[in-house]
This record gives C-alpha cells, sequence and structure tokens, in this order.
C-alpha cells in the first residue's frame, strides 16, 4: 500500500505540542505520510516561548526542493512562517512546484500570547501566501489581524471578514470559532458555495496547546487523501473536537498543555 504524502512547512516546537512535530503526528493520527520543512527553531513549552531561531530562507528553498524533487506531495500545509524572507523564499518554491492542494493557517500568535509573526510580515503573508491557498485557517484574532479590522464579535461580523479574506484570492477561508463564547464553538467555511457553519460543543479546558496546528493538518490530511474540501474540513472539526475532549488525559506540562493526538487508539 502506499501512503499519500502531505508536507507541513512550520517552526519546530520543541515541547511537541505544536508546530512540525503536531502536523506530523495529526499526519500519522490520519493514516498519512508526513514530510517536513522546517521555517524556525523555537524555545518553547507550555508556559511559553523563550526564543525564536528563523531557518535562513536559502534552506528553506532547499528543504522544500527536496522534498518535491522525490516525494509525491499532494497537499502542504504551511503554519509560522517567522519573518518576510521566508515567506516570500515559501511562495516562490510553492509556485515553482504547484502542488495540489495548499492549507495556509495564519500562525501570529502562540496559545500562551506570545508572537509568532512580526508585524511588517504580515501584508506580504496576504499578498504572497494566501493567494495559493486552496483554505486559509484563521481563527477570530488573526482574521482580524490580516484584515486590520476589530475582532468580529458576532455572526454578521464573521460573515463579512469572511467574504473579505475570499477577496484576497484564497479558493476558500475557514475561520474557527475557539476564541469565541457561548457552549458551542462554531466554525464558518467559506468558499464560491457559500458559506457552511461548523457547530460542535465548546470543551472546558486549558489543555488546547497545537490545536490550530492539527486542524489544519488534518483538512490537509484528508486532502492528501482524495476527500473534497468539505469532508475533510468536517472530518477534521469531528477529529479535532475528540482530541481535545481528550487533552486532560494527558498530562503534559504545568501551562497550557497539548491536544491528544492519538485518542483513537486508547
Amino acid at each position: 500500500m502506499t501512503l499519500p504524502v502531505a508536507l507541513t512547512i512550520a517552526g519546530s516546537d520543541s515541547s511537541g505540542g505544536a508546530g512540525v512535530q503536531a502536523d506530523l503526528k495529526t499526519f500519522a493520527a490520519f493514516g498519512v505520510y508526513g514530510a517536513s520543512v522546517i521555517t524556525a527553531l523555537t524555545a518553547q513549552n507550555t508556559r511559553g516561548v523563550s526564543g525564536i531561531h528563523p531557518v535562513p530562507a536559502g534552506f528553506v528553498t532547499a528543504q522544500i526542493d527536496a522534498v518535491f524533487d522525490d516525494l509525491d506531495v499532494v497537499a502542504v500545509k504551511i503554519g509560522m512562517v517567522a519573518e518576510l524572507s521566508i515567506i516570500e523564499a515559501i511562495a516562490s518554491a510553492l509556485s515553482r512546484w504547484k502542488p495540489k492542494h495548499l492549507v495556509l493557517d495564519p500562525v501570529m500568535v502562540a496559545t500562551s500570547g506570545d508572537r509568532l509573526l512580526p508585524a511588517g510580515a504580515v501584508e506580504r503573508l496576504r499578498h504572497d501566501l494566501i493567494p495559493l491557498a486552496s483554505l486559509v485557517t484563521p481563527n477570530l484574532p488573526e482574521a482580524a489581524a490580516l484584515l486590520d479590522e476589530a475582532v468580529a464579535s458576532d455572526e454578521a461580523s464573521i460573515g463579512t471578514q469572511g467574504r473579505r479574506l475570499l477577496a484576497l484570492g484564497a479558493r476558500a477561508v475557514l475561520i474557527k470559532g475557539g476564541h469565541g463564547q457561548g457552549s458551542e464553538s462554531i466554525d464558518y467555511l467559506f468558499s464560491g458555495n457559500g458559506i457552511i457553519a461548523l457547530p460542535a460543543p465548546r470543551i472546558a479546558t486549558d489543555n488546547t496547546h497545537g490545536t490550530g496546528c492539527s486542524l489544519s493538518s488534518a483538512i490537509a490530511a484528508g486532502l492528501a487523501k482524495g476527500e473534497p474540501l468539505e469532508t475533510a474540513v468536517r472530518n477534521a472539526k469531528t477529529w479535532i473536537t475528540a482530541a481535545i475532549a481528550a487533552a486532560d488525559g494527558l498530562g503534559v506540562g504545568h501551562g497550557h498543555g497539548p491536544i491528544h493526538h492519538f485518542h483513537r487508539f486508547d
């Protein structure tokens, strides 16, 4: 049996709960072969980020070229891009290799609150990477930052921001509702087919480290397996909800612990 291949382009999390480590765990949980391109090394744990060491842009390009030159990559997930020169390198390389599916998770701030993308690089992310994306997956603060607007506080303003993000050139946008209020966490999928609301119970836990990374990787895994976008998003939403629900059982770290990527196998 030949496994479909998905590639993550993201930062490394030394504590293993987010970034490339979370992406590879997610790919494995979905039965997909995972490859990786590291954009930055981070010194971090469940309590916060204490250091970021970006990888030189030329070496990011070398990693991407090495993977695509040998592996049959079906889907790419982009997470932490660290700085402007790395965004340019990623956009240039992927414009050459043209992967079938590209899921962009616009990582700007860690769960702990630490900023992971300089403000000056946001404009380049908006213009260089969003137009290449099959799907962009911002949470509510990230959607607002991408549009330089206030954080949406109701369904109408979420709808407005989703349509504006779609107009930037992505084929679809998923605005995640984890930062919202209420008993349900509602994600909204925007595409040329309209808007789909995807509700799930809001789970009371502090252990949500790597949630955004893992959701976008789960969607990329589904796309790599040949699932239509809506199906991949729905399956990823179901999986991430269960992974969050099982997170308290891991007991990893003393801050915002990771979700349970392998809850299906308990």
